[in-house]
């Protein structure tokens, strides 16, 4: 050890002062050079690699964060489009409210009855509001159904196209009068004792005739799909949507 300390010395002053030791010094890094490429070839190789981790550790990171803020903008926007279709509601409502003559009073369904062949509704709105049995519900489209059941605080609505319902309809293209029930297995309306000489085609709209002063007079109520005419029989089927 002590050798190679004055060794280490002694060449370090004759390279300070003699001009000769930096020929040699030249000279003996020509075959030092592979072995110090060698040495720290392995030392790159380790730096490459722990960046390239990184690099792939970063790009998980920030991928991961991209997919959670798409699900984010995703949720956001469903809900944009959520308030944007409860706001052209409420519009339509408004709307319609202005159009129909007495005390209008907005309500919210809470619920929908899915026992099959069972087409009624629950109204959070109750007595408390001045609800009664047999009040008619309207919607932004028309005619929607009919109270027959008031709480408190809710009410059960029967929809027109329950086979317990029955709405006095004319048509519109010509005043013909008749009787819209509704059918528990299509979910649609059939008009009822419709003389095979009465004049209903499809695309006719029927709107509500004041009879029976359930149902206020002019509101839509739904329009004829099919007319289906047996000659065998004394009346005709007209099927139509709500």
């Amino acid at each position: 050890m002590f050798i190679l300390v004055v060794l280490s010395i002694a060449l370090m002053v004759l390279d300070k002062r003699v001009a000769g030791t930096a020929q040699l010094r030249s000279a003996l890094s020509m075959p030092l050079a592979p072995i110090q490429y060698l040495v720290s070839y392995p030392i790159q190789l380790i730096d490459n690699l722990s960046s390239t981790i990184s690099t792939h550790d970063a790009l998980v990171k920030e991928n991961l964060d991209l997919k959670a803020e798409h699900l984010l903008l995703k949720a956001q926007v469903q809900r944009l489009l959520s308030i944007e279709s409860e706001n052209n509601q409420l519009k339509a409502l408004f709307s319609t409210s202005t159009k129909v003559q007495g005390k209008i009073l907005i309500g919210q369904i809470m619920a929908v009855d899915t026992e099959p062949f069972n087409n009624q509704a629950t109204l959070d709105k109750g007595s408390t509001d001045g609800l009664f049995v047999g009040q008619p519900v309207l919607d932004a489209n028309g005619v929607m159904g009919q109270l027959v059941q008031v709480g408190p605080l809710t009410s059960k609505i029967l929809l027109v196209n329950d086979s317990h319902s029955g709405v006095p309809v004319q048509n519109a293209r010509n005043g013909i009068r008749a009787i819209a029930v509704g059918d528990n297995y299509s979910g649609k309306l059939r008009l009822v004792n419709v003389p095979q000489t009465a004049d209903f085609k499809a695309g006719d709209m029927l709107v509500t005739s004041g009879l029976g002063e359930h149902y206020p007079e002019g509101y839509p109520v739904g329009v004829v799909l099919s007319v289906t005419k047996d000659p065998g029989l004394q009346f005709f089927n007209n099927y139509g949507r709500s």
